[in-house]
């Protein structure tokens, strides 16, 4: 059985994370574009409540942003069969010099509700493999023993900057206007593509082998064996409760421009946004030293404490109060990503983590924008509050599934997982990695 050994030099795989040359640059290169994207999204969906005031057009256009959930799975076989670096780099490129187009129609006074609701798909097809692709890179340029810690890394740097970003776009968005942002996320995209060309990144034998069969065959079959692998282990449970969840956060996202209106304007908004990011991220740091913690008993308590925290934010009397525990409430689902992102790295092969990655995405957050359409049309009927208040039943449920399953309740620690936890079967053996024309024994 091949053992995996990432890329750069042998001491670079000895000593610390942060002395890897190919994380650094994907660490800051995630940094960058992350940033843009926090700034993007605020202004987008502020800007669409601004002129529309309407909650049902707001849904709309955030179930646009998250389209890439939905189509993971087009994503994943393509990220097993081609190199990433081109896809890395190109993707960073293209979505560029598109959103270049808003700051543009601003400045020729053509920028509308109804071009931003058409450019939204266009750019959200363009983020589809940024999932696979992470998911299956890290564990090629990071050792075994240290995935944890760079999967927390990546995730506290990308909520770090959403809860920076994300608090600054509304104060951003009131000094100098939504289409700055759109601007700064564009220079964003070109900085980050930069940091990825220099990167050396190994393959695997999926991407070195002449193909025998056609392209479609080939990702039918590729999709297939990633289901097979998948059909009846609990993993399949937990990408209910997770679709559940995202469906109700998708209502929250949708709303959450007219609850932050209500309770005092864009400011607010950008505070709430912030919040979730505060939360995540602390979740995300906390994670490692969680990982000798039985994972199914973590999951139940925390999830069931944080909707509770949800519905106390919601009817709290305080605005400050009320971000406060709307902080709190998103700390369960901070650690949750972590360790499931180390979970998988530990369960499924390394050549098939692109195809796992999307299918359990799409499975899972494809309800992400479905909840944002259908919330945004419900609170125009229920009213805002309410809504935001159901919407703490996502948290809830998972915890609550957790909890008197036994089978998930009883779920060991992250630590001590494998393949054989959940009767996972595959053939995981590898030949070669292959760096810039060489090869690397595994």
């Amino acid at each position: 059985m091949s053992t995996h050994r990432p890329s750069g030099t042998p001491s670079e795989t000895r000593s610390s994370l942060w002395r890897n040359r190919n994380f650094l640059r994907f660490f800051f290169g995630q940094f960058v574009s992350n940033a843009g994207d926090s700034l993007y999204t605020v202004a987008i969906l502020w800007f669409v409540y601004e002129l529309s005031g309407s909650t049902a057009l707001t849904g709309i256009a955030n179930s646009l942003l998250l389209l890439p959930f939905v189509l993971q799975i087009i994503a994943g076989p393509i990220v097993d069969r081609l190199p990433i670096k081109p896809l890395l780099v190109g993707s960073q490129v293209v979505q560029g010099v598109v959103v270049l187009v808003l700051p543009l129609a601003a400045y020729t006074g053509q920028l509308t509700v109804e071009l931003i609701i058409v450019l939204i798909p266009a750019l959200s097809l363009m983020t589809l493999v940024n999932a696979p692709i992470q998911s299956t890179l890290v564990p090629r340029i990071v050792a075994d023993e240290q995935l944890s810690r760079s999967n927390s890394a990546l995730a506290t740097v990308t909520l770090g900057l959403d809860m920076v970003f994300d608090a600054l776009g509304g104060l951003l968005i009131a000094v100098f206007g939504a289409t700055a942002l759109f601007l700064a996320d564009s220079l964003t995209f070109a900085v980050a593509g930069v940091l990825f060309t220099g990167m050396m990144i190994p393959s695997v034998d999926s991407e070195n082998e002449a193909p025998a069969e056609s392209a479609l065959t080939a990702y039918v079959s590729d999709l297939r064996s990633g289901i097979d692998i998948l059909r009846g282990t609990l993993f399949v449970e937990m990408m209910f409760t997770t679709a559940v969840s995202n469906f109700a956060i998708g209502v929250a996202l949708a709303v959450l421009p007219a609850f932050g209106t209500d309770l005092g304007g864009p400011a607010i908004y950008g505070l709430l946004l912030g919040a979730i990011g505060i939360g995540r991220m602390f979740g995300s740091v906390t994670a490692p030293s969680l990982n000798d913690v039985p994972y199914g008993r973590l999951t139940a308590v925390s999830f069931l404490l944080s909707a509770l925290l949800w519905v106390g934010s919601v009817y709290s009397p305080s605005v400050v109060l009320t971000i406060g525990l709307f902080c709190l409430a998103w700390v369960a689902a901070g650690v949750n990503g972590v360790l499931m992102s180390t979970l998988n790295q530990r369960v499924f092969p390394k050549n098939l983590l692109g195809r796992i990655s999307a299918i359990k995405g799409t499975a899972s957050m494809a309800t992400l924008p479905v909840g944002s359409l259908v919330g945004g049309f419900v609170a125009e009927y229920i009213g805002v509050l309410t809504t935001m208040g159901l919407a703490a039943f996502g948290f809830g449920f998972v915890g609550l599934y957790f909890a008197v399953r036994p089978g998930l309740r009883h779920l060991p620690a992250v630590a001590d997982v494998g393949p054989s936890t959940f009767d996972i079967r595959v053939d995981s053996s590898q030949g070669t990695d292959t760096l810039d024309g060489g090869e690397v024994r595994k």
